[in-house]
């Protein structure tokens, strides 16, 4: 699947000419410090911490943290979307919720294949495969999640103050089973849920959910068969925390941890909660927030986690100057390497963070931007050696300039905003690309999905991923 590996330092021009130009555009060639020229695409930007041109100083350069021919681009699915959740099967489905579109308009789950290893635009389709004989009636909120270790395809409703209720498909969508009633006294919001590989009694892996059920932190509740059943909702925090209940996307790890991102217990800063036993104790373990601090914003209250294949934990959340900022952890989330800014420096605001991570020290990072102008863009920044003393950072904006994400609402980063909703989602396929479900709001808030063109792969042998053709507003 994957091509030959091209690492970006190359000694002629050539090789890259048949590659060079991201929607069209002309590039601009660049010289390194050995005198080697390549090319680098127009929204391509290679920088260090805190937005520091990486062009300019090479030195840095070698081993997993070279430098690679990257290009974004995005996808239309054709569906609307609210707070685009996404999931990725083994059989290289992607997965997402519509509101609204589903049978007796019911939330769809938008099944989009052939997206993945395609090599025209013509090879894929998305289509709703939600279609139970008594569909569950729509939700507030939809959300979806794929198990990385079943396949197993589960669909969460928050239904206000009737509860939530939880269906699943063991075969991509053909058939559902459920619903499962997960919790059925008040909840507000920000329903999350994940699984991870040990703790299952009568399913092979353990299923834990979270939500804001008006607590002084979040509430949480563990199943041991598979969604079937469910554990009394506990605290998703120690239980002295006054975090408050808003919590970003749950994460479960391969070493069976569960991970949470969230305001600190004391009201401050950010902090992420981990779960040793299935979710019936939290620990909290503070971010490195002394010299972001934190956005006074609507995404104030999240820090987004993931882990790598070997478990390490991995942080972004968005400083008080509305940049996206990250910090890891190979102890299980007990210490924290010092915070970096992960962001181009043309960029003067961001929102919607989401993190995603491969095998160790590659991981990549999905937000919308703006440049102050009011208008709003999607991104997506990688790293190959986040372990690096000075790790390089490769960030592509995955729209053209004159299509923009949303160009309605100038503060569109900072708050709710359209299909957006309160949150966004990322994950990666088996290749080893990012995928990153967003919302095109100036065409009525369709779901997209934005990824890599071209790029570093994030698993296996560093090298370079398949070319995807290029998408864009053609798609919508």
């Amino acid at each position: 699947m994957k091509s030959k590996p091209m690492a970006f330092l190359i000694t002629t021009l050539i090789a890259l000419m048949p590659m060079a130009g991201c929607f069209g555009t002309p590039d601009t060639g660049e010289m390194d410090d050995e005198g080697n020229m390549f090319e680098v695409g127009e929204l391509t930007w290679y920088h260090y911490p805190d937005g520091i041109n990486a062009l300019n100083n090479t030195t840095a350069f070698g081993g997993l943290n070279t430098p690679f021919y990257t290009t974004g681009t995005y996808y239309g699915t054709g569906f609307s979307t609210f707070e685009p959740t996404m999931g990725i099967t083994s059989t290289d489905n992607i997965y997402f919720t519509s509101y609204g579109n589903g049978p007796q308009g019911s939330t769809a789950i938008v099944q989009c294949t052939s997206m993945i290893e395609m090599t025209s635009l013509s090879d894929f389709s998305c289509q709703n495969v939600y279609g139970p004989v008594l569909p569950v009636a729509n939700s507030n909120d939809p959300y979806v999640y794929v198990d990385p270790w079943t396949d197993r395809i589960m669909k969460f409703d928050m239904h206000a103050l009737l509860g939530m209720t939880v269906e699943w498909s063991d075969d991509e969508g053909d058939s559902w089973f459920g619903p499962s009633v997960a919790t059925s006294y008040s909840v507000q919001d920000h329903q999350t849920i994940a699984s991870s590989p040990y703790g299952g009694i009568l399913h092979e892996t353990l299923w834990v959910f979270c939500i804001n059920g008006n607590w002084f932190a979040p509430l949480c509740s563990q199943s041991q068969d598979g969604g079937l059943t469910w554990g009394p909702e506990l605290p998703g925090a120690p239980v002295d925390c006054q975090s408050g209940g808003l919590s970003a996307h749950l994460i479960g790890a391969d070493n069976g941890n569960f991970y949470r991102g969230q305001t600190g217990c004391d009201g401050t800063g950010y902090s992420m909660y981990k779960t040793e036993d299935g979710a019936l104790t939290w620990t909290e373990h503070v971010l490195p927030t002394e010299v972001s601090g934190t956005a006074d914003t609507w995404n104030a209250e999240e820090a987004q986690v993931d882990t790598d294949s070997e478990s390490n934990v991995y942080a972004m959340w968005m400083g008080n100057d509305n940049m996206p900022y990250f910090s890891y952890s190979v102890d299980d989330a007990n210490t924290w390497s010092d915070a970096i800014m992960v962001g181009p420096n043309h960029l003067e605001g961001t929102g919607f963070p989401v993190i995603i991570a491969g095998d160790p020290g590659r991981v990549a990072f999905g937000y919308i931007g703006t440049e102050g102008d009011g208008v709003w863009h999607g991104y997506i920044s990688v790293i190959t050696d986040a372990f690096n003393e000075t790790p390089l950072i490769t960030t592509v904006q995955v729209n053209a300039p004159e299509d923009p994400l949303d160009n309605a609402s100038p503060t569109c980063g900072y708050e709710r905003c359209g299909g957006f909703g309160d949150f966004i989602d990322m994950q990666i396929d088996a290749y080893g690309r990012p995928w990153l479900s967003l919302s095109h709001n100036p065409s009525g808030d369709t779901g997209i999905m934005g990824t890599l063109m071209a790029g570093p792969t994030l698993v296996g042998n560093l090298s370079d991923l398949a070319m995807l053709p290029e998408g864009g507003a053609q798609t919508i």
